[in-house]
């Protein structure tokens, strides 16, 4: 029977050597994990300007491609405008000397 005790004194010696090994173990992997967390975090801090600027420069793109846009329909529109008023120039310029000539024509 002291055999058998000492197997089983033996076994629970071994079982909680394993426990605390794998204890061990459980801590170096969490601190482990913990620093690479951390230094993943360190990195995405050192990168914030960089984003930042690389949205900021997109940003300025968007305003740059809607300002040309904008200026381009401007000018189609003034281009319309003038053309408009060059062509009724003349209907315009004859009615006012009719007005001169007659000016009881336009009551």
């Amino acid at each position: 029977m002291d055999k058998t005790l000492q197997r089983l004194l033996d076994a629970e010696v071994n079982a909680e050597r394993i426990a605390k090994d794998a204890e061990a173990e459980q801590e170096r992997i969490i601190q482990g994990a913990l620093l690479e967390a951390r230094a993943e975090d360190a990195r995405f801090e050192s990168r914030i300007p960089e984003i930042h600027a690389s949205f900021v420069d997109k940003a300025e793109e968007r305003a740059d491609q809607i300002i040309s846009e904008m200026k381009r329909r401007y000018d189609e529109r003034h281009t319309q405008l003038r053309n408009l008023a060059e062509k009724h120039e003349q209907e315009a310029l004859d009615a006012a000397f009719e007005l001169l000539m007659d000016p009881t024509q336009g009551t």
